[in-house]
């Protein structure tokens, strides 16, 4: 495949269950593993309906588009030695009926999703090494380490704050912090119409 700096080697994959339930998120890589053993299954969707398709025909269609010179710059396409192949932009997985977990991991990485890489403080977005985690009732308040009281703030910004709450150092919320009701970089992805296919499978 293409080298490492690719952009579409930076994609990413919706899994779905056996079912059709989304169930997480997966690397380029990962999932064309999976086609190629055999373990998944394309699940292409165009007006409103969907195709299943699996690893050999799925690359006899991307040859059909490519001969047609079909090719959408909202998809992402990645070369081999052999051939050139569409990226999926979801993928059913044949040998899994698991349901997704119904609570979201409490983590840095959720936070920051769950509230845009947007600090909540004066709402600018920003990129990760410039956010860092804020508790709304400071730890030697009794704050604790849970989605209600931690926030994104920029470091400017948590500075500022200290070890006060909100209130005391002047400074307004822009949202009360709560916890996700689904994975935060499902709702994230959707932000982007990269990603449109995936709406389907999430509502």
């Amino acid at each position: 495949m293409q080298q490492s700096g690719s952009p579409a080697l930076h994609a990413n994959v919706l899994t779905l269950n056996r079912a059709y339930v989304a169930t997480n998120i997966v690397s380029v890589r990962r999932a064309f593993c999976l086609l190629w053993k055999g373990d998944a299954e394309v699940v292409h969707v165009e007006d409103g309906s969907y195709m299943a398709y699996d690893f050999r025909s799925w690359l006899e269609i991307c040859e059909l588009k490519l001969e047609l010179d079909d090719r959408d710059d909202s998809e992402d396409w990645l070369t081999t030695v052999n051939f050139d192949i569409q990226v999926p932009r979801v993928i059913r997985l044949l040998f899994y009926d698991r349901l997704p977990r119904r609570s979201v991991k409490f983590s840095r990485r959720n936070i920051f999703l769950r509230d845009g890489h947007c600090c909540q403080y004066c709402g600018n977005v920003f990129s990760v090494k410039n956010l860092s985690l804020d508790h709304v009732v400071p730890r030697s308040r009794g704050g604790e380490n849970c989605w209600e009281n931690i926030v994104c703030a920029c470091l400017k910004c948590n500075v500022r704050k200290g070890g006060r709450t909100p209130q005391e150092a002047g400074m307004k919320l822009r949202s009360v912090p709560s916890r996700p009701k689904r994975n935060p970089a499902f709702t994230w992805h959707l932000k982007s119409e990269r990603y449109d296919s995936w709406s389907s499978f999430l509502r």
